[in-house]
């Protein structure tokens, strides 16, 4: 093993060109073993290593594959398979409470066992030399200081539109009145309530992740890295742009700091044409066919029985044929096709496909609206009913919330969504919006990477507010000296008035008595 990983820092030293630039070295690291979240980062990586960089990645997923310029520095195996692990019951019982604590504290485990991990360890120790490091921002940041340890400027990347937290990173403006964070599932207009809950929810999850998450990270960091790498707090502020899983046209407005990317759909790409069968199965299907699919987590066959019959008793009574992802159900008709893996991007794009039904994972509603598909939305956790409510807002889904979930709730939503043209029409326009860039999501994605590559960081890019404290940055001291200013003037005032109506008071009394 020491020797395997001993040839791979070997090959750090090497570099080639890069059109006009050399070819850089870049160090990319995931403790959490999230399969939607690295399908994403692997997009760039791919993308990076096809332009003549060395890429070089901690993480669970290795290549099964070689892929020239990428070198895997594999932890696979080191962490419990979450991949199609979750039953429905489990997914639905993690309130904000169990997703924190999952945020947080089982992250800062997975944090714990990466980091001892030989491979990781034997990374730590050497010499190597890079030009970038890249890192997630979801729970504690595990790698940051190796960006000290290198002496590497840092990039974040991260699989959901911003937490709240990672704003903070580059001072991303997050206004609560109008930007809904991540764990709400409001609009851009709240009401007085929801701005309450949502001022409420974002600085509870800021002074949260802090305490539960950046403290204990270091004094992990310092057993790592060494005692005098500095804390998260003040590594974080050196990260040079965060490239995030969003965009205007499905997402809402917001003010963004130059560091702050948009890249959502950047994990999209058609692997070119589907397996025969699957695709006869979808062309032979006269009123179309819908396609079914609760994401890599969960595993559709734990829905509960009055639930599974439910939709297998929707599906059986209407014409389209169903492709579900799923196995282990027996007895399903014969215009259901079941699969425990499928090509869901190159389905969505057949245009045969009428409708998607889905739990409202963020890539997948993103895969959804790139091919112009209306949705059936059923969300179970997390950020997946935000995704859907943005969607049903657009005009292009219809949503039924997990316990409203019979067969004439469904039955109700697919005959909308299918009979409705406007769901359509929806659809192909939001469409047009979310591709409709002056680079694909890649391109910008590489670019601004490289960018930062060129500039040695870019620290241009950095907006001064990262070093203001929390009350300079709300103006509260501005404020105070307002307000102790406009104090200090009126009891001047006051004390002068006082003295004048005092003082004419008695003239006026003195000429009363002589008179």
């Amino acid at each position: 093993m020491r020797c395997c990983v001993a040839l791979v820092l070997s090959l750090i030293v090497t570099s080639a060109s890069v059109g006009e630039s050399e070819a850089a070295r870049i160090l990319a690291l995931f403790s959490m073993n999230g399969k939607s979240h690295f399908v994403m980062f692997e997009a760039l990586l791919k993308g990076l290593a096809a332009r003549g960089h060395q890429v070089y990645v901690v993480g669970h997923f290795p290549q099964k594959n070689p892929v020239p310029n990428y070198t895997d520095i594999s932890v696979e195996g080191s962490l419990p398979e979450i991949v199609n692990n979750f039953t429905v019951e489990f997914a639905r019982n993690l309130g904000y409470i169990q997703i924190f604590k999952f945020i947080w504290n089982t992250n800062l485990e997975m944090c714990k066992t990466v980091l001892e991990h030989p491979k990781v360890q034997e990374l730590i120790l050497s010499d190597g030399k890079f030009d970038l490091i890249i890192t997630e921002i979801f729970g504690p940041d595990c790698f940051l200081g190796l960006s000290h340890r290198f002496k590497a400027p840092f990039i974040s990347m991260i699989s959901s539109v911003m937490m709240p937290w990672g704003n903070d990173r580059i001072m991303n403006p997050d206004h609560p009145a109008y930007i809904p964070n991540y764990f709400v599932s409001y609009s851009d207009h709240m009401t007085l309530g929801q701005r309450i809950i949502n001022t409420v929810s974002t600085v509870i999850s800021k002074v949260g992740h802090y305490y539960f998450a950046e403290l204990p990270m270091d004094k992990i960091s310092r057993r790592h890295f060494g005692n005098d790498v500095p804390p998260l707090a003040e590594l974080k502020k050196n990260t040079s742009l965060i490239l995030v899983n969003s965009h205007v046209s499905l997402n809402f407005p917001r003010p963004t700091v130059p560091g702050f990317i948009d890249v959502a759909g950047l994990h999209i790409h058609s692997k070119g044409k589907l397996p025969d069968d699957l695709e006869t199965f979808i062309d032979e299907s006269k009123d179309g066919v819908i396609y079914f699919c609760l994401g890599s987590l969960v595993r559709p066959e734990t829905l509960p029985r009055d639930k599974l019959e439910a939709f297998i008793s929707v599906f059986s009574e209407l014409p389209q044929r169903v492709i579900w992802k799923t196995n282990n159900i027996p007895g399903l008709p014969k215009n259901i096709r079941a699969s425990k893996w499928l090509p869901q991007f190159d389905i969505l794009s057949h245009p045969n496909v009428r409708v998607f039904m889905t739990h409202g994972g963020l890539m997948g509603t993103q895969e959804a609206v790139q091919a112009g598909v209306p949705m059936v939305g059923i969300p179970l956790f997390a950020d997946q009913e935000l995704n859907i409510r943005n969607c049903v807002s657009k005009g292009t889904a219809v949503m039924v919330l997990y316990d409203d979930v019979t067969k004439d709730s469904i039955l109700s939503a697919l005959q909308t969504v299918l009979h409705d043209p406007s769901y359509q029409k929806n659809a192909k326009e939001l469409s047009r919006r979310f591709r409709d860039r002056p680079q694909s999501p890649l391109e910008t994605a590489i670019f601004w990477t490289e960018y930062v590559i060129r500039h040695r960081g870019a620290s241009h890019l950095r907006s001064a507010a990262v070093d203001l404290t929390w009350y300079q940055y709300l103006l509260l001291d501005v404020m105070t000296v307002i307000v102790m200013f406009v104090v200090v003037m009126l009891a001047t005032t006051y004390f002068i008035l006082k003295k004048l109506i005092s003082i004419c008071s008695g003239s006026l009394t003195k000429k009363v008595k002589t008179s």
